[in-house]
């Protein structure tokens, strides 16, 4: 039997110029009507269609495993320079990514302060007596999805701490996401690698552990659920870094 849901809870923010984007993956996102209904055909029929120009990393979005490397490996020790070309890479694509179909434990921890850090046991305080089991995936909500359209502000949203990541791969989950830009807090260096954006360190080359960027978790927070049935679809985009997605929240 198909199981039935109460609610399908849509965790994408919207795309548009002018939305917040990581200074990195400027100019990001630019989307032109090439054909219009306006243009002459001869026919009763017209049509129309776009071209759309996007960095991998703009909007929702999860970063594959290619997106970083630590002492110039990927994860499982594939050296980066050896799988890398112009058009992509050969290993750890973000096609390799398969459809995550997963639980999803769900930490509320809105309205945090901007630039503040989430600890590990803030997750624990927020989650109560639900915890991740291996492979599900670990939704934290900081309350910066409310302010998607001021760029400014948005950048400026809290982050993990570095208990907090370590958490998340403690309890092996198969992927971490946020309503904010990053995961991490960024421009802090951890103090024992002497990295910035140590989950993108930690996570993605040496844990495998997904990261998904930009959710929007304003209505899953105002279910008042600690966990879902959460469904996330990469794109198919052979030797990319990263899949804009639209993931959603079945309860």
């Amino acid at each position: 039997m198909i199981p039935s849901f109460s609610r399908i809870i849509d965790l994408e923010q919207p795309r548009f110029p002018g939305m917040p984007i990581h200074p990195a993956h400027k100019p990001g996102y630019f989307y032109a009507l090439h054909r219009r209904h306006s243009d002459p055909t001869g026919s009763p029929r017209s049509s129309a269609a776009g071209m759309l120009t996007m960095m991998e990393h703009t909007g929702t979005h999860i970063d594959a495993l290619s997106h970083q490397a630590a002492h110039g490996c990927l994860h499982g020790g594939v050296p980066a320079h050896s799988v890398e070309s112009p058009q992509g890479f050969s290993s750890h694509g973000v096609e390799t990514i398969p459809p995550l179909v997963r639980r999803a434990v769900f930490a509320d921890l809105s309205p945090l302060p901007p630039r503040h850090q989430f600890t590990a046991s803030d997750l624990e305080a927020a989650l109560g007596p639900v915890r991740p089991n291996p492979g599900d995936v670990l939704l934290v909500r900081t309350g910066f999805d409310r302010l998607w359209h001021d760029e400014a502000a948005y950048l400026d949203a809290a982050g993990a701490h570095k208990s907090a990541t370590l958490w998340a791969a403690d309890h092996h989950v198969s992927a971490v996401g946020a309503d904010n830009m990053a995961w991490d807090l960024p421009g802090v260096t951890d103090p024992d690698s002497g990295v910035t954006l140590f989950a993108h360190f930690f996570l993605l080359p040496q844990k495998g552990i997904y990261i998904i960027e930009n959710l929007n978790l304003a209505e899953l927070a105002a279910a008042h659920v600690r966990e879902c049935l959460f469904v996330c679809l990469p794109l198919k985009l052979n030797g990319a870094t990263g899949s804009p997605v639209r993931p959603i929240a079945l309860l």
